[in-house]
């Protein structure tokens, strides 16, 4: 079910509220695009400066505006068990097919401590999980071992690997088993990742790119790593434009050029630097997307 291009949707802002109108249109046009699910009030979608009630509001409004037509993995993490939470019962109340929990960041909870967290949250509601370890940002690292005794609760059913290590997939697949959901959080790996072993990304540059993004997932799934590569190929200059800042502000940036929404964020982030708008110009301009 959770497979392929999935964009970690960005939430567009208009004179500092959510802009929810462009929102539903981003939904339809993803739709159109090829986006096999979407990915809101995640990083990429400023939820560490959304309120919770804007951070409820967009998932209820993406939920609302996909109308069953492909998945919606809700954003749902926090390093309050309690908070995470009721962010869970909230995105299964109204409808989201799963979400996507980080590990606890800051305060670093250990390896029993990461379990008891997602257990509690597979506990709380009947709403699957996929896991998002991404320990560059959370400062702590979940085990391959201890993913694997996650992966017998029934609803712990993935994770988004975004630690950069391709034989981590491998690890993985022997501690998890080969029917767990593996997906990539880094773009520039994704080609590689599915060839270990997984089965999509959770994209930041699919908010810009989003045809070209499906299109190389759709090869790797079908066994068209040639195909595949020569996307990759294209996009690859994009991909380290959009992460010369913050990647959020990158894509935003691109897809304010691309004419989908303003590159408007909130503090403690910024708009990019006109050095950085240069790259991610010459990157949209190789992938075909700006002449």
């Amino acid at each position: 079910m959770f497979k392929g291009s999935m964009p970690a949707l960005v939430t567009p802002f208009k004179d500092g509220a959510v802009d929810f109108d462009t929102l539903k249109k981003l939904v339809e046009w993803h739709i159109e695009q090829g986006s096999h699910g979407l990915v809101p009030v995640g990083t990429t979608g400023e939820s560490p400066t959304l309120s919770h009630s804007e951070h409820e509001a967009v998932v209820e409004c993406v939920v609302q505006a996909v109308n069953g037509r492909i998945p919606v993995i809700a954003g749902a993490g926090s390093n309050n068990t309690v908070e995470a939470i009721r962010l869970m019962q909230f995105a299964h109340r109204v409808g989201a097919d799963a979400a996507l929990v980080v590990t606890p960041y800051y305060n670093r909870p250990t390896q029993a401590g990461l379990f008891t967290h997602f257990k509690m949250l597979h506990d709380c509601c009947d709403l699957p999980i996929i896991i998002y370890n991404i320990p560059g940002r959370s400062a702590v690292d979940m085990s391959p071992a201890t993913m694997g005794e996650l992966a017998k609760l029934p609803r712990i059913v993935g994770v988004k690997d975004a630690t950069g290590d391709l034989a981590r997939v491998c690890a993985q697949r022997i501690t998890c088993g080969p029917d767990f959901i593996q997906v990539s959080g880094e773009d520039a790996t994704a080609h590689g990742f599915n060839a270990q072993g997984g089965t999509g990304c959770i994209s930041v540059t699919a908010n810009a790119a989003p045809r070209l993004c499906a299109d190389l997932q759709n090869a790797t799934l079908a066994g068209d790593y040639v195909k595949a590569l020569a996307i990759q190929d294209r996009l690859m200059p994009l991909h380290h434009a959009i992460f010369t800042e913050p990647g959020l502000c990158g894509v935003k940036y691109a897809m304010q050029r691309l004419g989908l929404c303003s590159e408007e964020v909130r503090p403690p982030l910024l708009p990019l630097t006109s050095e950085t708008r240069e790259k991610v110009d010459a990157g949209l301009r190789h992938a075909g997307l700006l002449n």
